[in-house]
């Protein structure tokens, strides 16, 4: 089968090469997906570029999300799957082989089915965002009627937590730095839009809420926002920071200013969240499909020869939506 592979560390165009590898066979418990579009998250350039980990197999096949349908199961795995059209998450945890490929092999629960309504582009677009903005959003109970501010809300995770927060029942903030960025943002469904380069988040927030604030804050940089959270949360907020910009990042909390208002601060690793706990966001987020209120902005379409390219827009920073690698049509 065609893949995208490197066998070393480094710059995307360095590394990356597409070629010919074997088609993989599902063990027991497992199923073959027939990859349509394969979804590319930061995680996948920080795995190629050695972030915080050495690589752990002779060869990599990345990115860990995707979308298609089911062609071969393993022993256990009913046969009624067989045709399934799914969407793909964490493929390369724990294994050499992604999603940058014709098929992969996932364990069966890692195959969630699609519904009907849903494209694969969209299902690409699922995975490691839907599942890090549910968590940040939800692992503290129900955001019904409750105020969110959500940072970058035109990011992969950012307009998965605005799609996710206004799905759930949540008044839903967002911060931007362009004119671009705003309108992704207020077409997931933002309340607010705030352009932090020319507006004061805090008060802007306080403000809009009655000087009551927030009661979630889903955080890209918490390290650049934690003065900003601190100051427009409400009593007893929770804080989820899901990101960082080098592996040794640290962050120095002022205590006493966050003792008064009971702040509590989640740091969320999607790849570390007990099984039971994503088994949870996959039915809210199956939900929230099924509704047709999950939309994600999709800002480029690359074909899998192009994947080098669509890496360097990634780290680049040049475009706004998810970037897809479009493997084969859906016909």
């Amino acid at each position: 089968m065609k893949a995208a592979y490197y066998h070393t560390q480094g710059r995307a165009r360095d590394v990356l090469t597409v070629g010919e590898v074997a088609e993989p066979v599902p063990a027991a418990g497992e199923v073959r997906v027939r990859i349509f579009v394969s979804g590319l998250n930061p995680s996948d350039i920080k795995a190629r570029t050695g972030f915080s980990a050495t690589m752990a197999y002779p060869r990599i096949i990345p990115h860990q999300d995707g979308a298609g349908v089911i062609d071969c199961v393993g022993k256990g795995v009913s046969a009624q799957r067989i045709g399934q059209r799914v969407w793909v998450y964490e493929a390369q945890q724990g294994g050499p082989n992604g999603t940058a490929a014709e098929s992969v092999v996932v364990p069966a629960h890692k195959a969630v089915e699609l519904p009907a309504d849903a494209g694969m582009a969209v299902g690409a677009c699922l995975g490691i965002a839907a599942l890090t903005a549910h968590r940040c959003l939800l692992a503290d109970g129900s955001i019904r009627g409750k105020r969110v501010l959500v940072h970058g809300g035109a990011g992969a995770v950012g307009s998965a937590a605005i799609l996710l927060a206004k799905w759930a029942g949540a008044w839903v903030a967002t911060t931007v730095s362009t004119a671009q960025q705003a309108a992704v943002a207020r077409a997931a469904g933002a309340d607010l839009v705030i352009d932090r380069h020319r507006q004061r988040t805090a008060d802007v927030l306080m403000a809009a809420t009655g000087a009551q604030g927030v009661e979630r804050i889903v955080d890209v940089d918490l390290s650049a926002n934690l003065a900003t959270n601190l100051a427009c949360s409400a009593r007893d907020a929770v804080v989820s920071a899901y990101a960082l910009r080098q592996a040794t990042d640290t962050v120095s909390v002022p205590m006493l200013e966050a003792m008064k208002k009971g702040i509590v601060l989640r740091f969320v690793y999607i790849y570390s969240v007990p099984q039971a706990d994503k088994l949870l966001a996959i039915r809210d987020i199956t939900q929230c499909l099924s509704a047709g209120a999950y939309a994600p902005e999709i800002g480029r379409i690359f074909s899998l020869d192009r994947i080098v390219d669509a890496h360097e827009a990634m780290e680049s920073s040049s475009v706004i939506g998810k970037i897809l690698i479009e493997v084969r049509g859906e016909g």
